[in-house]
């Protein structure tokens, strides 16, 4: 039950962000404030829940094989209510603000939502679920900087949403029109989808050029050196799913 609140908890907090630093007037650095509220909240759920906050990087997660099947439903739920209720608080807090949805085009912004949930789930499946990068301190970072560098770069074109939680958010909030949120739901989990396919292609194993090393073979005739009865821990793996 921990990591469901602490889902609800930091998905709350990324839509809030988004609602307040959007709704209304608006600020340039919004895109900045996102995501650095999504950086933190990772960092400080991360331990806990594996700091996810959205529905399509629980997906890639799950099919990433880090993720319990019986823990998907519930990431979801928990999420999309985190949503909902920082929209609900949102409206409340800028009831005399003035809002009106999105005209999108659709095509460009189907691709401009593919393309940055593509991204981020690639960057959380190879900062937080990786061997290679097991153990860092700067997963929350690079997920952050990624929705900060995608709301800034097609922000005008799909509203920079990369999140189904989002998408839900900022339809009650009336920043996207009801009629839109299939293109978010389409877009996103097509993308979590293929960055699973494209990650295990791409994955590097021990051996391969640029994994680092390769232990020289030793010959028949070279003698042994003394093995040392201290054995190295190895680095707890970083898990995303609890």
């Amino acid at each position: 039950m921990k990591k469901y609140i602490v889902e609800l908890i930091g998905t709350f907090f990324l839509v809030f962000t988004v609602g307040c630093t959007v709704v209304g007037s608006g600020t340039a650095l919004a895109p900045l404030a996102i995501g650095a509220a999504l950086m933190v909240m990772v960092f400080a759920g991360g331990h806990i829940s594996g700091g996810h906050y959205n529905p399509a990087v629980t997906i890639g997660v799950w099919m990433r094989g880090r993720c319990d099947t019986a823990d998907v439903g519930p990431y979801i739920i928990s999420q999309v209510l985190g949503a909902t209720l920082a929209a609900i608080a949102v409206r409340y807090l800028k009831s005399g603000a003035s809002v009106s949805a999105m005209n999108l085009d659709l095509g460009p912004a189907l691709v401009a939502e593919f393309l940055f949930t593509f991204a981020l789930v690639f960057v959380v499946l190879n900062t937080a679920t990786a061997k290679g990068t097991s153990g860092n301190s700067f997963y929350g970072l690079a997920i952050g900087m990624t929705v900060m560098t995608g709301a800034f770069a097609v922000g005008n074109i799909s509203g920079g949403v990369f999140n189904p939680a989002v998408a839900v958010g900022i339809s009650i909030m009336g920043l996207s029109s009801w009629v839109n949120i299939w293109l978010y739901f389409v877009a996103e989990f097509a993308a979590a989808t293929e960055t699973t396919t494209a990650r295990s292609r791409t994955s590097v194993s021990p051996r391969a050029c640029g994994a680092g090393p390769t232990r020289s073979r030793r010959s028949s005739s070279s003698p042994r050196a003394p093995t040392s009865p201290i054995r190295r821990a190895s680095p707890p793996r970083s898990r995303r799913c609890g």
